[in-house]
This record gives structure tokens, sequence and C-alpha cells, in this order.
């Protein structure tokens, strides 16, 4: 029975940290983790989103859904009660580990009738619209806010940039040795605006030779220990043994994973070389080994393609 992590952030602003904090402080043994594309509305129904679509197409009957909080997933009620309806369905269970559902069982139907418990429903509907009503005061105290302090003379939103006429000038400046928060103030701008126009006059700057690819940085993914047994037991390229010694081990109950970090390229030869654990000619798979490298697979997809390989 796989743990299924479900995550998403509205905007490309925000980030997962508060939902990687409650699901790692959860315990959760092997995850697998989907997580949408920054900046997935709330507004997109949830069974219309990419990764939650994909995540019911992975999940078995026996399964759980981990997400963080319920509006992680959902936010009206009619999307609730169409999310229940569909896990229902497929039998996989939902746990929510913080907010006002945590304490719930969401799942919980009338043994005779296989419907949604009335009280379920009700504490669902009702908990859904309050959350709704937060939503939509915060909205109208934001509102106030901005038009309060435009009334000041104050402008909302983002910093504006360097104007084109005045990069050169930024950059001369800098060069002659004025810091970069006194260009800001001059300039009346944000930090960032000028090492934007400085970018590649900066210390830690480096020349990137005209053409050449853009270095690929290492990525921390969890290998389930099977997997890590196996390919231990494999002859790998140096570059591909490297990042399995200087895994971190995490134990998980019985087992444990392998926290390894390595560039995506790196993480799809790995999966490559288990390829035998999903079974061979001739030969049948152990479940366990299969759905270990299922799990791997899924983490090591939500990396993206690269022009590498």
């Amino acid at each position: 029975m796989a743990n299924l992590v479900y995550k998403r952030v509205s905007t490309d602003q925000q980030s997962t940290d508060r939902q990687n904090l409650v699901l790692a402080e959860a315990g959760i043994e092997d995850p697998v983790v989907f997580e949408e594309t920054a900046g997935t509305s709330s507004r997109l129904h949830p069974l219309e989103r990419p990764k939650f679509g994909e995540l019911l197409t992975y999940a078995r009957p026996g399964d759980t859904v981990h997400i963080s909080e319920m509006f992680r997933l959902v936010r009206g009620t009619g999307h609730i009660l169409d999310v229940l309806d569909v896990l229902h369905r497929d039998q996989v269970a939902l746990r929510i580990h913080d907010g006002a559902f945590s304490a719930m069982d969401l799942t919980a139907r009338h043994p005779r009738t296989g419907e949604l418990l009335s009280t379920v429903k009700f504490m669902v509907q009702t908990l859904a619209a309050a959350g709704e009503l937060q939503r939509d005061l915060q909205r109208e105290l934001t509102y106030d806010g901005l038009r309060a302090a435009e009334a000041k003379g104050n402008k909302g939103g983002r910093r504006p940039a360097i104007p084109a006429d005045k990069t050169d000038s930024v950059r001369t400046a800098y060069l002659d040795g004025q810091s970069i928060a006194s260009l800001a103030r001059e300039h009346d701008v944000s930090r960032g605006a000028i090492r934007t126009v400085v970018a590649d006059l900066l210390p830690e700057h480096t020349p990137v030779a005209p053409g050449a690819p853009t270095p690929e940085l290492p990525v921390v993914l969890d290998m389930p220990g099977k997997v890590a047994d196996f390919l231990r037991a494999t002859d790998l390229e140096p570059a591909e043994r490297a990042p399995l010694d200087q895994g971190v081990t995490v134990r998980r109950g019985q087992g444990y994973t392998l926290r390894v970090s390595a560039t995506p390229a790196v993480h799809r030869q790995l999966l490559a070389r288990c390829q035998p654990l999903d079974g061979t000619p001739g030969t049948s798979a152990v479940p366990a080994q299969r759905k270990a490298r299922r799990e791997y697979a899924s983490r090591v997809s939500t990396l993206g393609t690269t022009t590498g390989s």
C-alpha cells in the first residue's frame, strides 16, 4: 500500500516549505510525491489538475493520499465532495495532517448505503464555507489596505526595474566602488534590480562560453532502500557510484530510504540501471522491488527533461 503525497502552491512566488515541514513531521513512510507546477490555481478543479490526475492514475486500492492541509487540494465545498467520491470509488484513503480537517475521518461511509455519512458531509460543508469566508475577508482587507496606501501616495506591487538608458551609468558607478545598497536607494529600486544590471560584474559570477549548455545542478531525491540495495550490487560508472556512496540513510520503520544528491541526468541513469527490478523475459519481478522502482521512477519524473543525457 503506497503513501501518495500531494503538494501545490497557488503562485510561483510561493514555496512548499511549510507543506514539506508538516509532511516531514508526519513521518510518512516511502512517500511518492506528486507536486503541481508552481502557480496552479485553486480555482482549477482538482480532478482537472495534471499532477493530481497522475496521482489518481498511479493509485491502487488501499493506498493513502497525504496532504498538509485540505486547502492544498480543494477550496470549494463542491470540489471536496467530488474528490471524496472519486477516492471512495477507487478505495483510496485521504489523510490530512494539519488544519481543521486533520482530526476527521473524511472517508467514513454509511455501512449499508455506502454514502458519505451525513455528519461528515455537514462538517465538510461547514468548514469549507468558513474557509471561503476567511479568504473573502482577507481579500477585502487587502484591498482596503492597498486603497489606504495609495491615498498616502504609496504604490503596491514590485518596485520598478532600472530603465535601459540608465544601465550604463549604474554599471559604471558599481565598478567605481558604489555599493548595491546605495545604488538601489539612489535609483529608488530594489537591490535585486541593481544586481540584475550588474550580474556579470559580481564576484560570484562564472562566465559561460557562448553556446555552452547550462550545467545541471544536483537534486536531492529519496531512493527506496530496495532500489539502493540493488544498485550497490550493480556495476556502475564512477559518476553513478559516488552519489550512492555519499547518500544519507533515513530509517523508515522496517526499511529505509537513501537520500541521494545527484544531477537529474545521473538520477535518470540510476533509474535505467534498476530496470531489471520490473522483471526480465523468463523471470518474474519481486512485487516489493517493482513497487520500489516505481516510486523512484515517479520521483525522477518530476525532474523534467534536459538536453543532456
